[in-house]
């Protein structure tokens, strides 16, 4: 453990402040920062008034911060590259590195160190829009970190991400840079929360803390966007569950516009009552300033915080999937886990048909059709025979890390599809699946697929297949299961919860005597993997039991097998969640064949299975019912379009109303731009994200534009 790491954990560590409120306070002029063409780009100081930033440093030493930030905040190519200077990024992070520690060393004694943070930005583009491919990114990050590596930095404290998707690619290029240079520095990650509640795509903490959690990370925290006051909630969500110490860097208030300048109206004493309270009734280890912050600030703060001892914190850690709005535990009070199935290749041809098309807009449509019908994850599988799955995978993922409100399940027999897929999801993903058909060894399926998800902070689905095949008795089933889970755990550093074990099952529908048994041998499976194997979660693709089968049979042998497993203690299944029956709303007849046929109750003058038949043989499955709007006035459905960012009709709608006599203005200005203002007052309210405004805005133009 660094030293660092070290005091986080034996006492309060306080930070510096503000690094542009500082700068911003000696009336520099643009040949301070090279030219005009420069002015503004605080990062070029360090070498061309490595003096102004060396005081400021000192200045929040002097007042006693354990801790300053590098002046590299927006020191990688994407900002500099807006003052032409995207190739002096290595350099502007090795100077600012070294400047830095150049004044900790002169304040640093040996029984009271000073550390020095390599600060990285979020930069300006917004990866989880399409604003910058991820691997680009990862990449740009990675020169930043080396820079600041080589100069000697203590730490990264990656800050103020209002992306996940960008604070994941910071922190893979930092763990690539690690690697390359040989040194491993703790990893400090700071989210920033609007006042709305969320981050800006709409991110709830629950759902930033579900998808670094998995990153391991030394540090996770809040800064900037915000004063303490607004961030308190936040912080005592972290509180109640973050297995990692907390840091709270806030501005100094909320900002206002005083005499044409920014200002910020927390004064030292009140910010340090803020943060006596984070940490005496919260728990927190790490405490400084943000945007607005000063050194005496940080004065006041140091004396009043740096000798108190936190509250001690028990975190309960819930292990679960994340999209980017919102966590989905893996284990559900009420329910199982369910899996959607239909935004899958290989088992909907509606998907398929509308993947091979290209239309995409049918694909998001039937992943939120799923989520409509209960979901709690989407299995998303584009798999086709004669197809570039990563060019699909990379297709889909893009419109669903925005438009699903589930996380999802990146299902493949490719480990670059699945790579493809995690390149646009900055919330946890699970990936199906791992599994033992190639072996264990350098290169092996299972290697590729743990080493993605320990780099992309995911979950994995193990399915329990080995060299010889698919297990299909018990004792062939926990074997490879243990051989798995101890895999997991000892070589690829995954925790028990990580790991969601597949016990497969096979057809019961064949009448092969050989196949009978096997629904047995799963449920039997599954309960000995929750007793033998603590920690980890089950799941099961319920539907190759009735393969085979009549629809109607497929849906009431497919519930009562999911009932008796869940029974035994499966935690999710992979189902079509509308295609799913409550036990109660079987007949009894029905239910009780589908149990002997499960359970292989098998007699002289009775094969479950020919009864099944013989009661399915004229029962037609019935249809899914979706909310009918025909019999609302056209004028409706075409606001509430706009609302739901619906375009599968539209033009149907628009013809309709201009039919009845309405102009295209009216329908512009009376109809579409009332459904824009609800749109408007959902999102200001924070009950629409960012992503589901810019959906209503895309139907908005298609509209105007037809």
């Amino acid at each position: 453990m660094s030293s660092y790491l070290e005091a986080v954990h034996d006492r309060v560590i306080v930070f510096d402040g503000a690094m542009g409120t500082c700068i911003q306070s000696k009336g520099l002029n643009a040949d301070d920062f090279g030219g005009p063409e420069f002015e503004g780009c605080n990062e070029l100081l360090v070498v061309t008034r490595p003096d102004v930033i060396a005081e400021i440093h000192a200045s929040y030493f002097e007042v006693g911060c354990d801790v300053v930030e590098t002046d590299t905040f927006g020191a990688n190519a994407v900002p500099l590259a807006e003052y032409g200077i995207a190739d002096r990024a290595h350099e502007l992070n090795l100077a600012a590195a070294r400047l830095a520690k150049e004044v900790a060393a002169e304040f640093a004694t040996p029984d009271r160190p000073r550390w020095v943070a390599g600060s990285i930005g979020p930069g300006t583009k917004f990866p989880s829009m399409g604003g910058i491919r991820f691997a680009e990114l990862r990449d740009i990050y990675e020169v930043q970190a080396r820079g600041l590596l080589e100069g000697g930095v203590d730490l990264f404290i990656i800050e103020t991400q209002f992306d996940l998707l960008g604070l994941k690619a910071a922190v893979i290029g930092c763990r690539r840079a690690m690697r390359v240079l040989g040194r491993e520095i703790p990893l400090q990650v700071q989210v920033t929360i609007e006042t709305v509640g969320t981050m800006l795509p709409g991110t709830e903490i629950g759902a930033a803390l579900a998808a670094i959690d998995p990153l391991r990370v030394d540090v996770v925290g809040l800064n900037c966007a915000t004063g303490p006051a607004e961030m308190h909630e936040h912080l005592r969500y972290l509180s109640q569950h973050s297995r990692m110490p907390i840091a709270v860097l806030p501005n100094a208030g909320l900002p206002s516009v005083v005499d044409g300048a920014m200002h910020y109206d927390l004064t030292p004493e009140e910010l340090a009552d803020f943060h006596e309270r984070f940490v005496t009734e919260l728990g927190v280890q790490v405490i400084g300033g943000c945007c607005g912050t000063t050194p005496e600030h940080l004065r006041a703060v140091v004396e009043r915080c740096a000798t108190l001892t936190p509250a001690s914190r028990s975190p309960q850690h819930e292990p679960g999937a994340t999209s980017i709005y919102s966590f989905v535990p893996f284990h559900q009070d009420a329910s199982f886990l369910i899996i959607g199935e239909r935004t899958n290749a290989n088992g909907s041809k509606k998907f398929r048909e509308a993947m091979l098309e290209g239309d995409w807009d049918t694909c998001v449509a039937m992943a939120r059709d799923q989520i409509k019908e209960g979901a709690h994850v989407l299995d998303v599988c584009v798999d086709y025979v004669g197809r570039d799955g990563t060019t699909d995978m990379d297709e889909l993922a893009r419109r669903l890390c925005t438009a699903s409100t589930a996380p999802l399940v990146l299902d493949s027999t490719e480990p670059d599809v699945m790579e493809a897929g995690l390149q646009w999801l900055g919330g946890r993903a699970i990936l199906n699946s791992a599994n033992l058909e190639d072996g264990e060894g350098e290169g092996s399926r299972l290697d590729r697929v743990f080493k993605l998800a320990r780099e992309y902070g995911a979950a994995v689905i193990c399915l329990l297949i080995d060299e010889q095949g698919q297990a299909r008795d018990v004792e062939w089933k926990m074997r490879v299961a243990h051989r798995i889970h101890d895999l997991a755990v000892n070589r690829y550093g995954l925790e028990p919860s990580d790991l969601i074990f597949d016990a497969l099952t096979f057809p019961l529908s064949t009448g092969d005597d050989d196949l009978r048994r096997d629904g047995i041998a799963t449920i039997e499976a599954i309960r000995r993997i929750k007793e033998e194997l603590p920690g980890v979660f089950t799941t099961l693709g319920v539907s190759n039991v009735s393969f085979g089968l009549k629809p109607a049979a497929r849906h009431v042998l497919n519930s009562v097998f999911l009932h008796e497993c869940i029974a035994a203690g499966l935690d999710s299944a992979i189902v079509h969640a509308g295609r799913i029956t409550p036990l109660n709303k079987i007949p009894d007849e029905q239910r009780e064949v589908c149990l002997d046929l499960i359970w292989d109750r098998r007699r002289d003058g009775y094969d479950p299975l020919a009864k099944l038949l013989e009661i399915f043989a004229d029962v037609q499955a019935t249809t899914i019912e979706r909310e009918d709007r025909s019999g609302w006035p056209v004028e409706r459905r075409l606001s509430q379009r706009i609302i739901d960012g619906d375009r599968d009709g539209l033009e149907a709608d628009l013809d309709e109303a201009m039919a009845s006599g309405l102009t295209p203005l009216a329908i512009i200005n009376d109809i579409l731009l009332e459904g824009m203002k609800v749109v408007g007052d959902l999102f200001g309210s924070g009950e629409m994200q960012l992503p589901f405004v810019l959906q209503s805005a895309e139907t908005m133009k298609a509209a105007v534009a037809y």
